[in-house]
């Protein structure tokens, strides 16, 4: 007579060691701040980055360029240059290191250029009795950094204009001509090969961050789906509709099936009321849930093995295997 084949038991899991328990749990406890502040540092730094140094560059060459009063010896008259000790008129001998006489003196710096006394001096008062930089346009650069581009004023200037600059692009996405125009460069991205699949994926994060979702949801439920046996969290939508209800016999639902880790790119489907179990889940609690994975498991929902694990206990013992039927 053949015996039925017996599965053996699992081998029995030892309990962890102290010292390693209380390591993992010191991880476990650190790492989400940590990591919350890794995260943040690098956003800014990215910004910071490719966002306001760029635009810092920029703003700075515009002040060298039209916001610097930079001259040469030739634009001033020779009267601006004060003579030497023995008084000749030969312009070669006179001190041109400073221009004065006029509205506001000058300095020259290294390249043999002229800045105003004011802003040379101030440079000055900033190095701190470094030597000055070699360059007119150096000089001015250090005076623009401190007077105008300093992070006290830079940070809240450029935000202001980054929410505005986004404010108008909302604006002009939502009118008719920049939603066409808008349309027509998704439909050239979706025909680059590789380009395609990175920006559908980030369009999907970004929509569900920034972009009110058309869907409410009232509260969650489990349904069996997409057969019996397996249980998938899911939001409740609304009453779905009338012939569906006619045809089921029965109340029916519409409800949503979330797909991991993006919850509003799942689909709908109408189920019926009896085949549903309520969930004690607020709708944030779910969406952890499906965003994680099935990872992040709300407290009043862990089971009895996970609780106890979560709490260092020892883990349950494996269910012994049934006697055989001829014993």
């Amino acid at each position: 007579m053949s015996h039925p084949h017996v599965s053996p038991a699992p081998p029995e899991k030892r309990p962890m060691d102290p010292f390693r328990r209380a390591v993992l749990r010191g991880f476990g406890i650190l790492l989400p701040p940590l990591l919350t502040i890794v995260i943040f540092l690098w956003v800014g730094a990215t910004v910071n980055k490719y966002i306001l140094t760029p635009l810092e560059d920029g703003t700075r060459w515009v002040l060298l360029e039209y916001g610097s009063d930079i001259r040469t010896a030739g634009s001033f008259p020779e009267s601006a240059f004060p003579l030497t000790e023995d008084q000749t008129d030969d312009p070669a001998k006179r001190d041109k290191s400073t221009a004065s006489g006029l509205e506001k003196n000058y300095k020259r710096t290294g390249d043999g250029k002229y800045v105003p006394q004011e802003v040379y001096d101030h440079v000055e008062d900033l190095r701190d009795g470094k030597a000055m930089p070699p360059s007119a346009v150096e000089v001015y650069s250090v005076y623009h950094d401190d007077k105008t581009l300093r992070p006290e004023y830079v940070l809240p200037f450029f935000g202001a204009l980054f929410i505005l600059v986004v404010y108008l692009l909302g604006k002009f996405l939502a009118a008719g001509i920049g939603r066409f125009f808008w349309l027509q460069f998704e439909t050239l991205i979706h025909r680059l090969p590789v380009v395609r699949n990175v920006y559908s994926s980030v369009k999907q994060v970004t929509d569900f961050l920034f972009t009110d979702p058309d869907l409410e949801f009232t509260r969650v439920v489990a349904v069996e789906y997409p057969r019996k046996g397996i249980w998938t969290v899911a939001f409740v939508t609304g009453e779905s509709m009338l012939d569906i209800e006619s045809a089921a016999n029965e109340p029916v639902m519409s409800v949503l099936i979330p797909t991991s880790p993006m919850p509003f790119t799942g689909f709908t489907i109408t189920v019926k009321k009896s085949e549903t179990v309520d969930l004690n889940l607020s709708i944030d609690q779910a969406f952890q849930f499906v965003i994680s994975c099935g990872v992040v498991v709300p407290p009043q929902q862990l089971t009895a093995a996970v609780s106890r694990q979560a709490k260092g206990g020892a883990a349950a013992p494996p269910l012994e295997a049934p006697p055989s039927s001829d014993e």
